[in-house]
Protein backbone atom coordinates (compact mmCIF):
# COMPACT_ATOMS: atom_id res chain seq x y z
CA UNK A 1 0.00 0.00 0.00
CA UNK A 2 1.58 3.38 -0.64
CA UNK A 3 1.78 6.34 1.88
CA UNK A 4 -0.67 8.33 0.09
CA UNK A 5 -3.60 5.64 0.30
CA UNK A 6 -2.71 5.71 4.07
CA UNK A 7 -2.85 9.03 4.64
CA UNK A 8 -6.50 9.28 2.67
CA UNK A 9 -7.68 6.38 5.16
CA UNK A 10 -6.27 8.24 7.92
CA UNK A 11 -7.42 11.53 7.27
CA UNK A 12 -11.21 9.59 6.68
CA UNK A 13 -10.85 8.39 9.98
CA UNK A 14 -9.98 11.77 11.60
CA UNK A 15 -12.96 13.45 9.45
CA UNK A 16 -15.46 10.87 10.86
CA UNK A 17 -14.27 11.79 14.47
CA UNK A 18 -14.73 15.30 13.97
CA UNK A 19 -17.85 14.51 12.66
CA UNK A 20 -19.01 13.34 15.37
CA UNK A 21 -18.31 15.59 17.69
CA UNK A 22 -19.68 18.19 15.76
CA UNK A 23 -23.06 16.56 15.92
CA UNK A 24 -22.68 15.77 19.81
CA UNK A 25 -22.12 19.19 20.28
CA UNK A 26 -25.12 20.43 18.28
CA UNK A 27 -27.31 17.89 18.98
CA UNK A 28 -27.54 16.77 15.54
CA UNK A 29 -27.48 12.87 15.13
CA UNK A 30 -27.52 12.39 11.42
CA UNK A 31 -24.19 14.02 11.43
CA UNK A 32 -23.46 12.31 14.46
CA UNK A 33 -23.79 8.95 12.78
CA UNK A 34 -21.86 9.99 9.62
CA UNK A 35 -18.58 10.91 11.41
CA UNK A 36 -19.10 7.38 13.47
CA UNK A 37 -20.01 5.79 9.62
CA UNK A 38 -16.21 7.26 8.34
CA UNK A 39 -14.66 6.74 11.61
CA UNK A 40 -15.04 3.34 10.89
CA UNK A 41 -14.63 2.82 7.07
CA UNK A 42 -11.06 4.92 7.62
CA UNK A 43 -10.59 2.00 10.37
CA UNK A 44 -11.61 -1.15 8.21
CA UNK A 45 -9.29 0.38 5.17
CA UNK A 46 -6.42 1.08 7.40
CA UNK A 47 -6.44 -2.90 8.82
CA UNK A 48 -7.08 -3.73 5.32
CA UNK A 49 -3.56 -1.67 4.51
CA UNK A 50 -1.88 -3.46 7.20
CA UNK A 51 -2.95 -6.76 5.89
CA UNK A 52 -1.74 -6.13 2.11
CA UNK A 53 1.45 -4.94 4.11
CA UNK A 54 1.74 -8.19 5.36
CA UNK A 55 0.80 -10.30 2.72
CA UNK A 56 3.90 -8.87 0.76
Amino acid sequence: MSISDKLKHAAQEMEGKGKQAVGGATGDRETQAEGVKDEKMGQLKGAGDKLKDVAK
